[in-house]
């Protein structure tokens, strides 16, 4: 009954606070950050208080609950072979055959993640080699389109020297037959 009437009053103050809060808003400015300030300390104190409540509650709650399941167990009788008594062998073989089978999936799990894990290390090495003999490949390529550049060049500039000496054997032929006969 007390706890009832306790929880009406906080209710009751909870109401007054919102009215209250919306009074605040009225306030001159100068005014309304203070009257503001105050309602809210009010409600902090009224949350704890309603928490303290809570915890009054739980706490009894807790301990009615106690007396209740010592008066049970000090009221029964117990028999030699009652089924309440009995053990679940079973049951807790079944639970722990079925941890062990647990345990043995994340082993497995776990192994075979090493194995993804240690084959991906191997494909990196792999493709580390494949990268390297790829840019010696590209080295090599660029080299021989560098002397391939070289070589087109020269034979252009020979061909200019082939042609030029042909003129020039050609003229001084011309002018040999010209004055010798």
């Amino acid at each position: 009954v007390v706890e009832n009437e306790i929880q009406a009053r906080i209710d009751n103050i909870f109401s007054n606070l919102e009215r209250l809060e919306i009074l605040s808003s009225k306030e001159p400015p100068n005014k309304r950050q203070n009257a503001k300030l105050r309602v809210d300390q009010l409600k902090y104190d009224v949350q704890h208080l309603q928490t303290a409540l809570r915890n009054f509650q739980h706490r009894r709650y807790i301990r009615e609950q106690q007396e209740r399941q010592r008066e049970e167990l000090l009221a029964r009788t117990f028999t030699t072979n009652d089924s309440d008594t009995t053990i679940p062998i079973d049951e807790t073989l079944q639970f722990n055959e079925s941890l062990q089978n647990a345990h043995r999936g994340m082993d497995d799990l776990i192994g075979s993640g090493t194995n993804i894990l240690q084959g991906l290390r191997d494909q990196r090495v792999t493709l580390k080699g494949t990268h390297k003999k790829i840019l010696d490949v590209a080295n090599m390529l660029g080299l021989s389109n560098t002397v391939m550049r070289l070589i087109e060049k020269r034979a252009f500039q020979d061909k200019y020297f082939m042609i030029g000496g042909m003129i020039l054997t050609c003229v001084i032929m011309f002018l040999v037959v010209q004055y010798l006969t």
